[in-house]
């Protein structure tokens, strides 16, 4: 063969090679689009607990990790006890209940300083689990029982929350039981005014502390019967009236009469009268309605 076909043949080779390394190329970008496009999304990290917040006094109950920087073996996880304590390693035991986290922080940072165990120890303290501040709520809430506070003085609203919320039979109106400053402490909080009011005060401030006690009572009930639609208990709404109660139980049968409706309530001295009020007159908690039959 000829050094002329030699040379044709060698530029052939190189144009092919070329060519296919182009291709390669154009397939990576592709290929790693696709990888990217089926690869699953990333997981959002969940966020600290509101528990570390440095205003949060630690408990009986908490579970706790505790650990020195460059001292892996003073890492420890432990729970406080009901007294209020914790044994750490080197100091022994340490009272840490109803302190601030950065309190207690500082409080083992001395012991292992004064003890010359750690020269300028710096501590830090992970709350797992929240046990120790807790309230009760009760009553017609959705999941009833005790609940951490997970920050100091917890907002009522939030508590309510974590309950569930108020359940379809609990009244607007929640009561608050505790101790404030060694006094018996109790007030009551309208939750419809706060959210008509839109102002952020009421229940919107209202703070819940260790052991307190949280009770949402029954809404206010009136009862109707006779020649109605619906008979049976209905809620009794804010400022609803006697017509608006009616209408609540689907208003009148085709042999009922808006006359001489009779209302049964209970008065002050615990004795049931019965009434004939008017229709815009409000219906009272406990009242019984008495729809009659029409005579003609």
């Amino acid at each position: 063969m000829n050094s002329s076909a030699r040379f044709v043949r060698l530029g052939i080779s190189v144009a092919l090679v070329g060519w296919s390394m182009a291709g390669m190329a154009q397939s990576q970008p592709n290929a790693a689009r696709q990888a990217a496009a089926q690869a699953p999304a990333p997981v959002a990290t969940a966020p600290s607990s509101a528990a570390n917040a440095g205003d949060y006094r630690l408990g009986p109950g908490d579970t706790l990790k505790i650990s020195v920087f460059q001292n892996p073996d003073l890492t420890l996880e432990t729970r406080v006890t009901d007294s209020g304590m914790i044994t750490y390693p080197l100091i022994g035991a340490v009272k840490i209940g109803g302190l601030t986290v950065p309190q207690a922080e500082q409080r083992i940072a001395n012991g292992l300083s004064s003890g010359n165990f750690v020269k300028q120890p710096q501590v830090s303290i992970l709350i797992m689990q929240v046990r120790g501040n807790q309230a009760a709520v009760l009553g017609h809430v959705n999941r009833p029982g005790r609940y951490p506070l997970e920050m100091a003085q917890m907002r009522l609203t939030d508590l309510l929350a974590v309950a569930g919320g108020v359940a379809d039979t609990g009244s607007d109106i929640v009561t608050l039981v505790g101790t404030r400053e060694g006094r018996p402490f109790k007030t009551q909080i309208s939750l419809s005014d706060a959210f008509a009011s839109g102002k952020q005060e009421g229940a919107f401030e209202t703070r819940v502390q260790d052991g307190d006690v949280v009770y949402v009572d029954r809404a206010p009930t009136a009862y109707i019967y006779g020649e109605v639609q619906r008979p049976g208990p209905l809620r009794v709404e804010r400022g609803m009236t006697l017509l608006q109660g009616l209408a609540a139980g689907g208003g009148l049968t085709p042999r009922g009469t808006d006359r001489g409706l009779k209302v049964h309530r209970k008065g002050a001295d615990g004795r049931i009268e019965v009434l004939q009020p008017a229709m815009n007159e409000p219906l009272r908690d406990g009242d019984v309605v008495y729809v009659r039959e029409s005579i003609f």
